[in-house]
């Protein structure tokens, strides 16, 4: 009898082992624990101080942590010209800031500075300004890849992360209803 129950606890180890691996899975596909959504431990937090050069080829100015002081709410965007989710928000960068108005700083990220010039000549540029970044500035700012978009207020203070391209329908959802509300502050 013992050893028809062990036999039979044998085939239903695969069947068990299964069912803890999909559990696992299902888990992690939980909308919840999407990495987009984790906040951001700079929140609230003064924009790390940094300098970064110009893209060595393009006329727009680097950029440093002065830049983000004394005016208004800016966006700091971290892009690079490999990066397939840059290429795909970049008319919506592009559309927020000559329909909003909005003040765009890129920061390039590890990116060869002949091909940021390129990426950028062929797709435009939106960026009032553009350090480019060896990898150190981005993780000060606790990037964990491109893109990345901040929201900084004229004080320096780091006050909205989007993690991943921006739509549209983010920017009307998350972005423009922080800008508003900075700028009536």
């Amino acid at each position: 009898m013992s050893t028809l129950l062990s036999a039979r606890a044998l085939y239903l180890l695969p069947i068990l082992l299964f069912a803890v691996i999909a559990g696992y899975f299902l888990w992690g596909l939980n909308p919840d624990r999407n990495p987009r959504f984790i906040p951001s431990v700079m929140l609230s937090k003064p924009a790390p101080d940094f300098e970064l050069p110009p893209l060595e080829g393009l006329a727009t100015p680097g950029l440093t942590r002065a830049d983000l002081l004394g005016g208004g709410a800016v966006l700091v965007n971290l892009f690079a010209s490999w990066c397939v989710p840059c290429r795909a928000e970049h008319a919506t960068l592009t559309r927020l800031v000559e329909s909003e108005g909005v003040t765009l700083y890129g920061i390039n990220y590890k990116n060869k500075a002949t091909d940021a010039v390129a990426w950028l000549r062929e797709l435009g540029n939106p960026y009032a300004r553009i350090g480019a970044d060896s990898g150190r500035v981005a993780i000060d700012w606790g990037v964990y890849g491109v893109p990345e978009t901040f929201i900084v207020d004229g004080q320096g203070k780091i006050r909205f992360h989007h993690r991943g391209p921006l739509s549209w329908q983010d920017v009307e959802i998350d972005i423009l209803p922080v800008l508003r509300s900075l700028a009536g502050d």
